[in-house]
């Protein structure tokens, strides 16, 4: 009995300190420029969401590191070390090479500085200048499409790594004079509410379909040469053909990860504030342990390098390979103009587009469409893309796992501000935060893919016009594994079909024919004027 009423009279003092805490920081210089009561929030509840939204985005300084180390970065023949007979071996980067391979790991640890200092920038300007709760980073989507089709892996690709980063210079200017002009949001209402609503569901399948992939997620899904993706959760797989060795289903991992799941389900069930946060800590830490079927550090190669990082804890140090690296001179190349303009278009559309879904998900929008600071929130998108840039990252976007630190109450910029020290912290804790195992991360994809679904129920799906671009939008991000193909299908199909009511509306005004003729003729095109009617 005693220890209940400790254990109570514990609970109520903390409960009093954190409205003291609440009434004090809504009523201070920074609680009215954040808007906290007006929005009906409070600090703790914007420290939850932040956290939420940063330990759902974390992964971004792993995987696009990863993903642009692997096209080599600056590295060059130079680097490379030389062979038996003191020559340079002109295939050294397609081939294992000791100076190649230690240059590569220099650049994966300047990239880890970089993406770390350009989210923490880019969230700090959107909280403060905007006030909005949203994360940015280096854009995953946008950092494969650098490594695999611009640079190419080890540098095999067609321009190299400075020409690219020039190339996303300029797109970043061209995208600042279209966000400056007020263009991109004249844009961003030509895009249908039905193919808007539905860029939420598309873009939470899409997570959802990374957090049950192994490589960002829990393991669930792979490929399958006959039906393209199978159920897998394979405990091994064969590194040649990535089939399942040992049987399906066994991966210790993916039940692991399936806990973390079930924690955050039954947290967000029984409405337990900051659900996602414990599932992911839960994992994270359960496979920090050594010697288990579960653990993030196996007694490999790849293991063994992650744990003596791990140990590190702190690490800190220049940008040197990377940062200032833009080069124009591959420009006279006309492929680099015809990559800026596909960039420029497509990434026009998903930006938008994902600003949009996120403004509608935590209730930002009005009825015409628009929302709160939403020039300034283009601007910021844009600039920040330039700092990316210059620090030698791809374009920084505004991430849907925004999404999660909406659903725990996320609702001013403050959200996205403590986001950004997280950032600045990270610079000094990468090894610790670079050591959350995808699968642990997986989880909270999946569960906000589940939550972004509830806007299906507000798409008019008994309208063809309206149902048949929403499902194109919807089908196509999973499937495609890019959000701007479903946004330009879904966009695509709805002019398509609303193109022909538009022809038969200005072809009747042109026409103009005296009031007599068309009483004479009303019976006969009845049926006519009525199937055009219908058309949405």
């Amino acid at each position: 009995m005693g220890l209940s009423c400790l254990s109570g009279s514990l609970a109520e003092s903390l409960k009093k300190t954190q409205k003291t805490l609440n009434t004090a920081v809504s009523g201070s210089i920074i609680g009215k420029y954040f808007k906290l009561e007006e929005r009906m929030t409070c600090f703790t509840r914007e420290l939850r969401a932040a956290t939420t939204t940063f330990l759902s985005m974390a992964y971004v300084v792993s995987v696009v590191a990863t993903v642009l180390s692997e096209s080599g970065g600056t590295c060059s023949i130079s680097d490379c070390s030389l062979s038996e007979d003191g020559t340079v071996d002109w295939d050294c980067r397609s081939k294992p090479n000791a100076g190649y391979e230690k240059c590569m790991s220099v650049v994966k640890n300047d990239l880890i500085m970089a993406i770390s200092l350009a989210s923490m920038l880019g969230c700090f300007a959107m909280g403060v200048l905007a006030n909005l709760p949203f994360g940015l980073a280096p854009g995953t989507g946008q950092s494969m499409y650098m490594t695999y089709n611009l640079v190419g892996v080890r540098g095999s690709g067609p321009m190299s790594y400075r020409t690219a980063l020039g190339l996303w210079l300029a797109e970043a200017i061209l995208f600042i004079a279209i966000a400056a002009s007020g263009l991109r949001s004249k844009i961003a209402r030509l895009i249908p509410m039905s193919v808007r609503l539905a860029c939420a569901v598309g873009i939470g399948l899409f997570m959802a379909l990374v957090g049950l992939q192994a490589q960002q997620g829990v393991g669930l899904i792979g490929p399958d040469p006959s039906t393209l993706v199978t159920i897998t959760a394979c405990a091994r797989t064969d590194p040649d053909t990535g089939r399942c060795v040992g049987g399906k289903m066994r991966s210790p991992t993916f039940w692991l990860g399936s806990a973390g799941f079930l924690v955050m389900s039954y947290g967000l069930m029984n409405d337990v504030r900051g659900s996602m946060i414990y599932g992911i800590l839960f994992v994270t830490v359960i496979s920090w342990i050594r010697a288990t079927p579960v653990t993030y550090f196996p007694t490999s190669n790849a293991g063994e390098a992650r744990y003596r990082y791990f140990k590190k804890i702190v690490d800190f140090h220049k940008i040197e390979t990377i940062a200032g690296k833009i080069s124009f001179r591959g420009f006279k190349n006309g492929g680099v103009w015809v990559s800026l303009l596909t960039l420029l278009y497509i990434d026009i559309l998903a930006t938008t587009g994902g600003l949009y879904t996120l403004a509608e998900i935590g209730g930002f929008t009005d009825g015409q469409g628009t929302f709160e600071n939403e020039y300034m929130a283009y601007m910021i998108d844009a600039i920040a893309t330039v700092v990316g840039t210059f620090l030698g990252v791809t374009p920084i976007s505004t991430y849907t796992e925004s999404a999660a630190g909406i659903r725990e109450g996320g609702r001013t910029g403050l959200t996205a501000v403590i986001v950004g020290v997280y950032f600045l912290v990270s610079l000094f804790f990468a090894p610790l935060l670079t050591s959350v195992p995808p699968w642990a991360v997986g989880p909270s994809l999946v569960m906000v893919g589940t939550i972004m679904m509830k806007v299906a129920k507000d798409i008019d799906w008994s309208n063809a016009g309206e149902a048949v671009p929403a499902f194109v939008t919807i089908i196509l991000m999973p499937l495609t594994s890019s959000i701007p193909n479903g946004i330009i299908g879904g966009f695509g199909i709805y002019v398509a079909l609303h193109s022909y009511r538009i022809a038969v509306w200005l072809i009747r005004k042109m026409k103009k024919r005296p009031s007599g003729e068309n009483d004479r003729r009303r019976d006969d095109s009845t049926c006519a004027e009525q199937a055009v009617d219908a058309v949405p």
